[in-house]
């Protein structure tokens, strides 16, 4: 089976947990998937293993804690030490894919949204001039950025896996993150000064050619599963 294949079979057998055993299982889930090091099919072999077992041992009446130990962090970074790495070659498809697909997102939002603010409220414009050195040193910190806020993402979500947060706290602290995403990402654009050769072409451009870089990381996501 591929790692797409384990992921939908894990997702169907998981209903069969009872409550408490579901909510250690998926604890244990987030925190192994996220680790982004290490082999996708690999790492749902053993996500399966460990369900097929926690399965058998509910069957019996023994709850989550008593087949896998009251550390569960523990456990699974010991599971993690044994999962195989990611290849150089899937590590540069995930990069690639990501990079395509942030690209191509930010294009097709601009390159629509600009046209249609322009028509529905005034404002926006139907043409965008792009400076070559203003455009490179934007791309460069965007890319950056969005690396980091990902980075960041994931290192909280694997924080927070074994923690039990208050609902309205958790919520804050997501709010003001998106926050500072979206505050650094408006500061880039707008901060940047532009310079080197220009050029003006039609706004709708910007999303023919994010429409054209969302094909790429569609194929390369496709191909990883």
């Amino acid at each position: 089976m591929n790692a797409k294949e384990l992921i939908e079979q894990n997702n169907t057998k998981r209903e069969q947990l009872n409550k408490e055993n579901l909510e250690y299982y998926e604890n244990m889930l987030v925190y192994i998937r996220l680790q982004g090091n290490k082999s996708e099919l690999a790492t749902e072999e053993i996500l399966d293993e460990l369900l097929n077992h926690l399965l058998d041992a509910q069957a019996e009446g023994k709850t989550a804690y008593e087949v896998f130990g009251d550390a569960p962090k523990s456990y699974a970074d010991e599971l993690i030490g044994e999962i195989q790495p990611m290849f150089t070659k899937e590590r540069f498809e995930l990069f690639s894919m990501g990079i395509f697909m942030f690209a191509g997102w930010a294009l097709l939002a601009a390159g629509i949204l600009n046209p249609l603010l322009n028509w529905l409220l005034g404002f926006g414009s139907v043409t965008s001039t792009i400076s070559i050195g203003y455009a490179t040193i934007v791309s460069l910190l965007s890319v950056l950025l969005a690396l980091a806020v990902c980075f960041a993402f994931l290192w909280y979500m694997r924080w927070s896996a074994f923690k039990k947060f208050n609902k309205i706290l958790e919520f804050f602290i997501l709010w003001i993150t998106f926050m500072l995403m979206t505050g650094g990402f408006m500061a880039v654009i707008y901060f940047t000064p532009s310079f080197g050769p220009s050029f003006t072409i039609p706004t709708y451009y910007l999303a023919i050619l994010g429409a054209i870089l969302i094909i790429p990381a569609t194929y390369l996501t496709k191909k990883s599963r």
